[in-house]
């Protein structure tokens, strides 16, 4: 009967964060309430309470949620590849495809909430700039195992490697937010377009990258 009660718990506690990435990706994170959340997914109160006793702990486990399934989206898929630059640009293909299929409603639910908590100290602004901060040294950690293998074209250093990481993740995120504001698909290719030219101009194996953008963003699947 225990088991079964922490069986019920931990069910509950997925349905309301499922309800809450959906909602904080759009509205923000300041725009979940947990009287309301119980509300709109017909629990109980006192049960939706019980399991994270605040409006900041819910906000906080919104967040760490919200990163599982980032990583399972975006950073599972590749992560068995072999070092290079094409390995780079598979995870920016994740990436575009996991923005532009909408896994969350708002996009990039990191995008969202980093303009929310940019300038507001505190726990949740803490967490948020963590995981930033983890999935830029990701990108650079693939770019520096890429010029450790020898994938670049000419001899590169650490600041190359930074400034690269800064470039494509520059227009990943600003085809996330056109698509996001405008309705436009078309951002994802521009931005896939951009990054693999910046890629291809610095490989050492051009053959091992394609010429253009081979998926549609927006539905993981070839282009026509």
């Amino acid at each position: 009967m225990a088991d079964g009660r922490v069986e019920r718990g931990n069910q509950t506690r997925r349905t309301v964060l499922q309800r809450t990435m959906d909602i904080a990706s759009v509205d923000g994170l300041e725009g979940l309430s947990l009287g309301k959340i119980a509300t709109d997914l017909g629990l109980s109160k006192s049960g939706v309470f019980a399991l994270f006793g605040s409006k900041e702990d819910l906000q906080l486990a919104t967040v760490r949620a919200a990163r599982s399934v980032f990583i399972q989206e975006v950073v599972q898929p590749v992560r068995d590849e072999p070092a290079g630059l094409a390995k780079v640009w598979r995870l920016c293909e994740s990436w575009l495809g996991y923005s532009g299929r909408r896994v969350f409603p708002g996009g990039c639910f990191f995008y969202s909430v980093s303009a929310e908590f940019d300038s507001r100290p505190g726990p949740v602004h803490d967490e948020v700039a963590q995981i930033r901060g983890d999935w830029t040294r990701y990108i650079e950690r693939l770019l520096d195992e890429a010029r450790l293998a020898g994938g670049f074209r000419e001899q590169v250093d650490s600041t190359d490697v930074q400034q690269l990481a800064f470039e494509i993740t520059a227009m990943m995120e600003l085809a996330n937010a056109h698509s996001v504001l405008h309705g436009e698909a078309v951002n994802y290719e521009r931005a896939a377009r951009g990054i693999l030219a910046r890629l291809r101009a610095a490989t050492a194996a051009p053959e091992e990258l394609p010429e253009r953008p081979p998926v549609d963003f927006t539905a993981g699947r070839p282009s026509a």
